[in-house]
């Protein structure tokens, strides 16, 4: 038993958690004084590039998900939801649940990567209706629905009914977005050759943006090609238009103009029908971090130059969950994994100084460029410093995110969705899988804990 064992324990199983981790046992793997541990919601890591092409039927859902054991060998992992966490006490608790006590952790040091989660903006009926692209559930979900919508028009002989069985309206023009309208659109299109009664015109996909153009922060000529692209293949494209409500049936929109604040709002509003509305328009902090002791702003915690929290040393907070501005744009740095990982980098290069009490590094972000795919065999990239559009972007996409996935026979089975993809039509068999709703917070399970600890002092 080694005297005086330090504990680094790493929230969340992202991207972030995940990259921190290795870079961690690649340090303290064989180092029998120092314990690293990760607490995660789930235990495997989800590609989320690959999200939409799950979604449309291109990859299994099974080939973009790795499991932490497999990934993180010289790491204990606990399955669970954060509870609360206690950086005086240096504590962190993990909820209960039916089947399990909650627990808490002691850390000597602690990396907070707890991702985000949807953000609704307060629209209740919005976030009962629409459907999401934020978790690999999501998108089996969304791929049933497409399949259900068509089972649906085929037979339906009310117009205004089967129209919207077939608009599919997916809000919000970034990476999500605009990924997800392309795939949505070659699912739609492969499927409907096997419903006699559904023509090429008779699908729409509408994709609404409040801000005047699509993939903010990407190149501008690049983002234009990429709406012109997605025009050409049919899918409408309406910017700056904001959604107001949507109750299952109907989504309502306002058009947003330059109107200055002191007059009179004379905004424009208008629905579509729809039975299908996807929502891709923003995340915001997890409630765990929104309650915790550290300082936030707009829900992410206050970080320094080095990613540490201020006031709690040997406390690191990466990734969506972090607030960290950058010093180009004035601005926080986007939710992108690029941008998780170069911070996990530094988070455990930091944490590994701090412990060898050597020199702290400041984080300075280079990005290595951006990409995404459009649809059918076509993309954009900045690459090198070069833009690239068309097929060779969506080749150059294709073979970077095959290089990240960690696992080979994972590369494999995703190289081989691909293969197939090449030569036949996406499957259009619907799953009936039942949405369990989720207990929120686990409110209800607090009393499971109460029972646990009931019972431990009386065996005391």
């Amino acid at each position: 038993m080694v005297k005086n064992k330090k504990k680094i324990v790493i929230l969340g199983s992202g991207f972030a958690a995940v990259e921190c981790a290795r870079q961690l046992e690649a340090e303290f793997g064989k180092d029998p004084g120092i314990e690293l541990v990760m607490i995660g919601e789930d235990n495997f890591l989800l590609f989320t590039p690959m999200l939409p092409q799950v979604a449309s039927g291109m990859i299994e859902t099974r080939h973009i998900v790795f499991p932490i054991r497999t990934i993180c060998k010289k790491t204990k992992f606990y399955e669970g939801r954060i509870k609360n966490i206690d950086p005086y006490g240096k504590l962190v608790t993990i909820w209960g649940t039916g089947d399990k006590r909650s627990i808490s952790i002691h850390y000597d040091f602690l990396v907070v990567a707890l991702g985000s989660e949807t953000n609704f903006f307060g629209m209740a009926d919005v976030e009962k209706n629409a459907y999401t692209m934020k978790t690999l559930n999501d998108a089996v979900m969304l791929r049933n629905r497409v399949i259900d919508m068509f089972e649906q028009a085929e037979n339906e002989t009310n117009p205004i009914l089967r129209k919207s069985f077939l608009n599919f309206v997916v809000v919000g023009g970034g990476f999500a977005g605009i990924e997800t309208a392309g795939e949505l659109m070659d699912l739609l299109l492969d499927a409907r050759k096997y419903y006699p009664t559904i023509h090429k015109e008779d699908l729409k996909v509408i994709v609404l943006e409040a801000m005047g153009e699509i993939l903010p922060g990407f190149n501008k000529k690049l983002a234009d090609f990429a709406k012109k692209k997605l025009i050409e293949r049919g899918i409408d494209i309406q910017l700056k238009k904001a959604v107001t409500s949507f109750d299952g049936n109907e989504v309502t929109i306002k058009t947003l103009d330059e109107t200055p604040k002191d007059s009179i709002d004379q905004s424009e509003v208008e629905s579509i029908i729809t039975k299908t509305l996807i929502w891709t328009a923003g995340v915001t902090p997890v409630n765990t971090i929104k309650r915790s002791m550290f300082k936030t702003e707009k829900g992410k915690i206050i970080i320094n130059n080095f990613l540490e929290v201020p006031k709690f040393p040997g406390v690191f907070a990466i990734g969506d969950c972090a607030l960290f501005i950058d010093p180009i744009t004035n601005r926080p740095f986007p939710p992108t994994a690029q941008i998780a990982e170069a911070q996990a980098k530094m988070a455990a290069k930091n944490l590994i100084s701090l412990i060898q009490n050597s020199e702290q590094e400041k984080f300075v972000y280079h990005s290595k460029g951006q990409m995404a795919i459009i649809g059918k065999r076509s993309g954009i990239a900045t690459f090198l410093g070069v833009n690239i559009s068309g097929f060779v972007a969506w080749l150059i996409w294709r073979n970077v995110y095959l290089s990240k996935i960690p696992t080979f026979d994972k590369k494999t089975r995703v190289f081989l969705d691909w293969i197939i993809d090449l030569f036949f039509d996406r499957d259009i068999s619907r799953l009936k899988l039942m949405k369990r709703e989720a207990e929120l917070e686990y409110k209800l399970l607090d009393e499971v804990d109460d029972v646990w600890w009931l019972y431990f002092f009386i065996i005391i």
